[in-house]
């Protein structure tokens, strides 16, 4: 596996090493020891899998507190995938990174807690695949608005089809500090 570091501070585009014939192809997605061995201890309890249309954006979405780190990939089709720091107190807060992930080029993504993340579907459909490190909370879940002007994300869409609560999400600006993580990922503290 080839472990390519990124602008933000442990978002991490992860390429695997893949065997294939004429039969098709087998890659390792996960192995908790190489991971760890590359700074990323990471302990997956909960998976889920998307699909969506072209055109379609999800996000951007977190959760807290109980925050969820995700590591994601595509098994069909091709999304631009974003991740955006969101922790208080970040140096990186509010910038953002993407890459896009494809069935074709194998390519996994890793969210660190703190991180609010968001795709847009480019291909026809596309199959997601979450792994998160913690177990969906309906009370903690949040999300920012994916067109925030002071984010400048560079989406490859520009009328993206939005859930409901996408489509009314809030700017960053706009989210009480008590609602966004701290840099340490772990302060739970209730800032007014």
């Amino acid at each position: 596996m080839n472990f390519i570091g990124t602008e933000l501070p442990g978002v991490v585009i992860v390429e695997p090493k893949v065997f294939g014939d004429e039969r098709g192809y087998f890659f390792e997605s996960f192995h908790k020891a190489r991971f760890a061995e590359h700074g990323l201890a990471i302990d997956i309890v909960q998976s889920n899998v998307s699909r969506s249309a072209r055109g379609v954006l999800r996000g951007l979405h977190y959760q807290w507190p109980n925050p969820q780190g995700k590591l994601v990939q595509v098994l069909e089709g091709e999304v631009f995938d974003v991740a955006v720091d969101i922790r208080r107190g970040s140096p990186t807060f509010g910038r953002w990174t993407a890459c896009v992930l494809s069935a074709e080029n194998k390519r996994l993504f890793w969210i660190p807690e703190g991180f609010a993340h968001g795709f847009a579907v480019t291909s026809e459909h596309a199959l997601f695949c979450y792994h998160c490190t913690a177990a969906y909370d309906p009370a903690a879940d949040a999300n920012l608005a994916w067109n925030d002007a002071a984010l400048a994300i560079d989406w490859p869409v520009a009328q993206p089809q939005l859930s409901a609560k996408d489509a009314a999400a809030p700017r960053l600006a706009d989210i009480p500090q008590h609602r966004l993580p701290a840099l340490s990922g772990t302060d739970p503290d209730p800032l007014p």
